[in-house]
């Protein structure tokens, strides 16, 4: 038989039980052989030590309530089955086609039965040149009982495993969905906090900044061309093309910004004082930008 978890899923699983509600060792493995349709249940020497190694990891914690121990889920724990939210939904399809599988090796089993004993009756039937109407009768009606019963009993396994599968891909279709628009809803928010922060560059004068803190640094007023291009609204760092990842964006005109201020202080020199300056013009240059960053109206 395959086996039911691959390796370091049913750690996984065992995560998704407990974000659905504090158990106890006992209730796990019950829900888990319910999860199977009674085809599998795990014993207490594979779910108690996973249970301990995840409380070691700080994942899951535990409290005594009647002399048992009831495990719950921590922020750690949680944050991990967010992080792992599609290895979850291709799990849960996984558990679906583990259980198609013990079922087909138990339908298999029950027409192998069936087959055998319908070969030993007529085995039995050839071997007796009189048979006795009463025995033979009986012991017909007794196969036919254990036929029909394991007939039953198959289409009854086919049917759950069935069932299950089909909530398997449902489930599985919605975990991918769910991961799809939190990813969705990340991207917008990195995309709406480099927008305000493109907004503010331009609001609080990123550029005047650059310019001021270089030419004071060089012992003069603002260079001429950077306070002509303020009059006619050309951006600072206007070279420096739009990648499509804000992300990246911010990055870029941050070391730009870096490198103009280090060239001028390459350039024309720094004394003490003026480094003491620079460093009230950058404090207050970065709680406005800051502030504009944890915006989020």
């Amino acid at each position: 038989m395959p086996p039911v978890f691959a390796h370091g899923r049913l750690r996984l699983y065992l995560l998704k039980l407990l974000d659905e509600a504090p158990r106890h060792g006992y209730e796990v493995i019950r829900l888990l052989e319910e999860r199977f349709q009674g085809l599998y249940a795990p014993s207490a020497g594979t779910v108690y030590p996973r249970l301990a190694k995840l409380e070691a990891e700080g994942l899951v914690t535990h409290a005594t309530e009647g002399g048992r121990k009831v495990y719950s889920i921590t922020d750690a724990g949680r944050a991990e089955l967010a992080g792992r939210s599609g290895e979850l939904a291709d799990l849960e399809l996984e558990i679906r086609e583990s259980v198609s599988e013990l079922a087909a090796e138990i339908r298999d089993d029950v027409r192998g039965a069936a087959g055998d004993l319908r070969r030993e009756m007529r085995a039995a039937a050839s071997a007796s040149a009189t048979p006795d109407p009463g025995p033979s009768d009986d012991a017909w009606a007794a196969a036919k009982e254990e036929l029909r019963r394991a007939r039953q009993e198959w289409k009854e396994q086919a049917r759950r495993a069935k069932d299950e599968s089909r909530r398997a891909r449902e489930e599985a279709q919605q975990a991918r969905r769910q991961a799809k628009e939190a990813q969705d809803k990340a991207r917008e928010e990195v995309q709406r906090i480099a927008g305000q922060l493109q907004e503010q560059f331009a609001r609080s004068g990123l550029s005047d900044i650059t310019d001021k803190l270089g030419a004071w640094l060089g012992g003069t007023g603002p260079a001429e061309p950077a306070a002509e291009a303020r009059k006619t609204g050309s951006a600072w760092a206007a070279d420096l093309a739009p990648t499509g990842d804000p992300a990246r964006d911010l990055d870029r005109l941050l070391d730009r910004f870096r490198d103009d201020v280090r060239d001028a202080a390459r350039d024309h020199g720094v004394t003490t004082s003026q480094v003491e300056e620079a460093r009230h013009r950058l404090s207050a240059a970065a709680a406005d930008l800051t502030s504009a960053l944890r915006t989020r109206g």
